[in-house]
């Protein structure tokens, strides 16, 4: 697809969640999400598996007839690895090696492994996107956020160094802060703003529908 097709398309919505060795939870409910949209398909995958990550790809591909636009934003959160981050802090030598290394494998891993399946083929069909949903500077370096921080700031690193390989190419990649914590379920809720009006889990939506846009793609 070229770049001007890609501005004038509206791709249906791909759902696809990251599990582990059981079902994800979530997965479900994202899975009937997808499933009342208007040409929406919903691919429940583990982003941290290869061969899981390129089935969803495929799974995906072939009924929406392409990927204009790749959305990684899997994720894990530090409460996964120590439910009492906010207020009892460990140090990194207290943090679990499986912990460590799930927290890793989704927020980073993950993120190579998706985008290593659907870049090649932007390029082969002439264009496309790449979203990576990132976090402030300050939260990849504060104290008792092992191995949530290093996770996030590789994946910044990661979604800069595509940038420089992938420019000219007419796939572009985009980093995309939710400026400030959100109602997401990782948070806890002590630590989201008090204001009625501070970022819920929607608040990723516009912005990425924005990217989409022919006036993103044309670079206006």
């Amino acid at each position: 697809m070229r770049r001007a097709d890609f501005a004038r398309t509206r791709t249906p919505l791909v759902a696809v969640t990251t599990s582990s060795t059981t079902p994800h939870p979530a997965g479900p409910v994202r899975l009937t999400v997808a499933a009342e949209l208007p040409g929406a398909v919903g691919v429940e995958r583990d982003a941290r598996d290869d061969s899981s990550a390129a089935a969803g790809v495929d799974r995906a591909w072939t009924p929406l007839d392409g990927i204009d636009m790749l959305v990684n934003h899997a994720g894990l959160g530090m409460r996964t690895v120590d439910p009492h981050v906010m207020t009892r802090p460990r140090g990194f030598w207290e943090v679990p090696v499986d912990g460590f290394r799930a927290v890793v494998e989704t927020n980073l891993t993950g993120y190579f492994l998706v985008a290593r399946e659907v870049v090649p083929r932007t390029l082969a069909a002439g264009g496309g996107r790449v979203v990576t949903v990132s976090v402030n500077h300050e939260t990849m370096r504060r104290a008792g956020f092992v191995p949530y921080g290093p996770s996030r700031a590789g994946r910044e690193s990661l979604s800069r160094i595509m940038a420089v390989e992938l420019r000219d190419s007419g796939v572009t990649v985009n980093l995309l802060p939710p400026e400030g914590a959100t109602a997401t379920g990782m948070p806890p809720a002590d630590a989201l703003p008090r204001e009625p009006d501070g970022p819920g889990a929607g608040v990723m939506g516009p912005r990425v529908r924005w990217l989409a846009s022919g006036v993103a793609a044309s670079g206006r």
